[in-house]
């Protein structure tokens, strides 16, 4: 499933180049807003129902937005199918940045690969991303201020908009990567997965859970 359709026209008016926040907290992909926090549309619907590993974050920041949203842009004035603009622009633009490097050393410190039957947890993010399927809490990029959402203010289940788009959109995922072992990133992410598992709707069995967020700004995230 894709939406990117419903974007195109805009899309393709954009600017060559890196994009700002001003050019995508506009209306033409705002999705939500009330009060202080904001939700837009990003190019994230695709869902490879064979990972063997489903890594969750609590939504994407605006680094990973202007990445994909950039990078569609460029696949549709290449001509790139609609039905791949979402998958490519996932892999381009998922925990993208230092983050990602966070990540791959913690996968790689559990020791996943070994498990996987690969050499490292890079190249779940390279040439092995067939098993590897990413997705957030809240798949759409959500601003607090005009700022990364962190997942805590407020929590996740405590927001009848955040905890609903997890409902609707999170958790048919997770049933659709059935085969894969479900990582949640954080605090915040492990408590949405974790009352998922507790009301029945997915097995405890399939989640690590107490994996620490991989931001920077995490200082505990090492020990």
């Amino acid at each position: 499933m894709t939406q990117i359709e419903k974007y195109k026209a805009f899309i393709l008016s954009l600017p060559p180049g890196r994009l700002s926040r001003e050019q995508l907290f506009v209306h033409e992909l705002l999705l939500y807003e009330q009060q202080d926090m904001s939700i837009y549309y990003v190019p994230y619907e695709y869902v490879n129902t064979q990972a063997k590993v489903m890594i969750i974050g609590i939504t994407p920041g605006f680094t990973q937005m202007e990445l994909a949203i950039r990078g569609a842009r460029e696949d549709l004035l290449s001509g790139v199918p609609a039905d791949q603009i979402d998958q490519r622009a996932k892999k381009l633009a998922s925990f993208a940045g230092s983050m990602r490097k966070n990540l791959i050393e913690m996968l790689d410190q559990i020791g996943l690969p070994a498990v996987l039957g690969i050499k490292g947890s890079r190249l779940l993010f390279e040439e092995r991303r067939e098993l590897l399927h990413t997705t957030s809490a809240v798949r759409y990029p959500v601003f607090q201020h005009g700022k990364n959402y962190t997942g805590h203010s407020p929590p996740i289940l405590k927001s009848p908009v955040l905890s609903g788009y997890a409902e609707r959109i999170l958790l048919p995922e997770l049933l659709a990567v059935k085969d894969a072992l479900i990582i949640p990133l954080g605090k915040a992410v492990s408590e949405v997965v974790q009352a998922f598992a507790e009301k029945g709707w997915i097995s405890k069995e399939r989640c690590l859970f107490d994996m620490p967020h991989p931001s920077g700004a995490n200082g505990h995230r090492k020990k």
